[in-house]
């Protein structure tokens, strides 16, 4: 199927053929809580508290491009990508926006927009290229190049270790599907630890497992491509252990700074008052939320996990070995969180009471952003939060630097979550999603996600409006009212 990678999340969300489904209000008692009663854009004045970080994302295979350089070998998405029919307009991402030559470049352009915070991904590939995964120093430097540069600028570099490029050679050893996938994260986080653990003040384990598990094994639209229900929990048992491993390795390390997983979250909302609809809404909670963030932010898997599709809940069952929840879930410094759209849910299935994106999926609902951010806060002992993913493409017949649909999106996310600031949410950082228009998964280069326009012909840069919106926004450490 032609979907991009947070269509891919739409449809995951809006799926509910294949699991079980449900959730729990995110916003007030049980009972009380429904789409058309939270449809009101947070109001709460937009200030934001000292040394905030506002930031941009990219993560690594969807802007680089040399995807044969320097001792670099094939990851997972140059495989799926080749094996026909699976992008959109059949693109890979081989070239993407040349990130990987033209770094300095677009570090330039972040300092000139005044960011003071950059979430990028590494390319394990370039860390681990071969099959005893010794570690290739040219990738190596490449990062460490980044980092440095970054820090020359004022720019504060947070680094996801892992961003979905697996290695191909490592798929072919088992992938995530093997119990040995937590050990190989574990040893190349500590290199990773060890190289840039000086300079690196934020690191993030892993992004999104949701997508990882449903999309690339529930329903084979991202890579490796699979549709294997069993598959996808002990894909979710080892991501889960290989978090925690490299969390207890950056404690063993000298590294300096923080570290956290990132989650893509889904505030769940019944359509109505109905017993029905208030039943499927508990349920989808349980797999939009709680199965990733119960077990890495408690240390042990949802209690009603069972409600689950059974071959999944079986492949966790099968996968679990003692003292795995204690590997799991040891304290983290932060919690990343991505926030893209609701889930509504009535007793016949998803609702859609709210406008859509140009991408088809993406409902528009600010407030979520703020509700997440709450359940977070509430729910799992206020840990620290940070946003590392927020943003819609570009609107449909939209001049390609003239973007007031984003502006108008970040405008009221902001605000949404400076309201959940304002309620008691320790939320110490926004990362827009992206800083450039890239190679969005899936659909290829038709969906642009950037405050800065890419002619993927020239490489040619343009900051968007919104761009320059967001600058202001950074000045001024706050948002219009």
């Amino acid at each position: 199927m032609s979907l991009g990678r947070r269509e891919l999340l739409g449809a995951g969300l809006a799926g509910v053929g294949l699991l079980a489904t449900g959730c729990t209000p995110s916003t007030g008692e049980a009972g009380t809580t429904t789409a058309a009663t939270t449809a009101a854009t947070t109001a709460t004045p937009p200030a934001f508290p000292a040394g905030f970080a506002w930031g941009v994302a990219t993560s690594a295979y969807q802007v680089e491009g040399s995807v044969r350089a320097d001792g670099r070998s094939p990851s997972i998405w140059d495989t799926f990508a080749a094996s026909g029919n699976r992008i959109a307009d059949g693109s890979s991402g081989a070239e993407a926006c040349d990130h990987y030559r033209r770094w300095r470049t677009d570090l330039d352009l972040m300092g000139e927009l005044g960011i003071g915070s950059y979430r990028f991904s590494i390319a394990w590939p370039r860390i681990q290229p071969g099959r005893d995964r010794r570690t290739n120093p040219a990738g190596l430097a490449f990062y460490d190049r980044l980092v440095d540069g970054l820090l020359d600028r004022g720019i504060a570099p947070v680094a996801t270790l892992y961003h979905w490029d697996l290695p191909q050679h490592l798929e072919d050893a088992g992938g995530w599907e093997s119990r040995d996938s937590a050990g190989w994260f574990a040893d190349y986080a500590g290199v990773m630890f060890e190289a840039l653990g000086d300079r690196v003040g934020s690191w993030v384990t892993i992004n999104e497992s949701k997508v990882i598990v449903e999309q690339g094994y529930q329903r084979g639209w991202m890579a490796p491509g699979k549709n294997d229900l069993e598959a996808s929990g002990r894909v979710l048992h080892h991501l889960n252990l290989a978090h925690g491993r490299a969390v207890a390795a950056f404690r063993a390390s000298t590294a300096k700074g923080t570290i956290g997983p990132c989650f893509t979250l889904a505030p769940c909302y019944p359509a109505d008052d109905s017993e029905g609809a208030r039943a499927a809404t508990a349920l989808a909670d349980l797999r939009e939320n709680r199965l990733y963030l119960d077990p890495v932010l408690l240390g042990r898997y949802p209690d009603d996990l069972e409600l689950l599709h059974g071959e999944m809940v079986a492949g966790i069952a099968g996968a679990r070995r003692d003292g795995d929840d204690a590997t799991i879930g040891p304290a983290t410094d932060f919690v990343g969180v991505n926030y893209y759209s609701p889930v509504v849910m009535a007793a016949t299935g998803p609702a859609q009471p709210y406008p859509l994106a140009a991408n088809g999926w993406q409902q528009l609902h600010p407030d979520g952003l703020r509700d997440v951010l709450l359940r977070v806060h509430r729910d799992y002992d206020a840990p620290v939060q940070v946003v590392l993913e927020n943003g819609i493409p570009d609107a449909r017949g939209q001049e390609p630097l003239h973007d007031p649909e984003r502006i108008d999106f970040l405008k009221q996310h902001l605000q949404a979550a400076a309201g959940a600031i304002g309620a008691g949410a320790r939320l110490n950082g926004y990362h827009a999603w992206s800083l450039l228009d890239n190679f969005e998964w899936a659909a290829g280069y038709t969906q642009r996600y950037g405050l800065v326009h890419v002619d993927f012909e020239s490489q040619r840069r343009t900051p968007k409006d919104s761009a320059r919106w967001y600058a202001a926004v950074i000045r001024a450490n706050g948002v219009p009212g």
